[in-house]
């Protein structure tokens, strides 16, 4: 699994608050057990951002299970979450350092709900199947939230925007370590894999929306997305340097505004669905 800087996942959190679909939860309440202690377990948890955002927003008391590969993530997490629910309830948190793509049933027994942010474009198509039949069999609800879709949009337009995006796209449906990441296509893929297994699934549209206040978050987004399309595609190189100055001075004079898509799923049980 790809590593992320603690410092870049920080930045990008405001956006990705701002980003999230909220009617998802609101979905997510009318089916959470009420008086139950919810368990929540949170994979590839990264600095907590997700956990941080949902926790005062569900009611009761909650117990979340954070999972992730880096250990000063985890560690970060472990102490960020907030200590109350939307109620007042506790919340309590704990840590696993874990692969998540590991996880089967089994391993999710007595969970309420699994969550993840910016984590299915990352895995493949098994490891996709593999967790929509873990998280059914075990009966959970499933909140995937700021899964890629491809779709950027930048303004000013540029002649080279489309090239780039399409090279960006590529580079993230790559063949990496015998891996080859779903990218763009990982909602899709996610929401058919937990279709046919029987499952609910509620799809929101959760884009960045980045203007002239969020410079750097705009400048790091840029010379990353940039440079995966040159990864993929070094011809690009020659034209993109001047491209990225361009666009790098257009962020700092607040000139660039930019959306870049994202998807969220709710999966709600068969089971809990039957009981509605």
């Amino acid at each position: 699994m790809t590593a992320f800087a603690p410092d870049w996942l920080y930045l990008r959190e405001p956006a990705d608050a701002a980003a999230r679909a909220p009617e998802l939860v609101d979905a997510l309440r009318e089916h959470l057990a009420a008086g139950e202690e919810v368990v929540i377990r949170d994979l590839g948890c990264g600095t907590g951002s997700l956990g941080r955002w949902l926790a005062a927003r569900l009611p009761g008391a909650q117990r979340w299970i954070l999972h992730d590969n880096d250990a000063e993530l985890l560690d970060r997490a472990r102490t960020g979450l907030p200590a109350t629910a939307l109620d007042g309830s506790p919340v309590a948190v704990e840590a696993e350092r874990r692969d998540v793509t590991a996880l089967r049933a089994a391993d999710l027994a007595g969970t309420s709900l699994v969550t993840a942010s910016a984590l299915l474009d990352l895995l493949t198509r098994d490891e996709v199947t593999t967790l929509a039949t873990a998280v059914v069999e075990a009966g959970c609800a499933a909140l995937l939230m700021l899964s890629v879709t491809g779709k950027v949009e930048l303004s000013p337009a540029d002649p080279l925007d489309p090239a780039i995006s399409a090279a960006f796209n590529a580079h993230q449906r790559r063949l990496t370590g015998g891996r080859r990441l779903l990218g763009p296509t990982a909602v899709d893929v996610a929401a058919t894999a937990f279709g046919r297994l029987g499952a609910t699934v509620v799809r929101a549209e959760s884009a960045w929306r980045l203007g002239p206040d969020q410079a750097e978050l705009q400048r790091q987004w840029l010379e990353g997305w940039v440079g995966a399309a040159v990864e993929q595609l070094p011809e690009l190189r020659p034209v993109t340097d001047v491209y990225l100055q361009r666009r790098r001075e257009m962020a700092a004079a607040g000139e660039l505004h930019a959306v870049i898509h994202h998807g969220d799923l709710l999966v709600l049980p068969p089971s809990l669905e039957a009981a509605a």
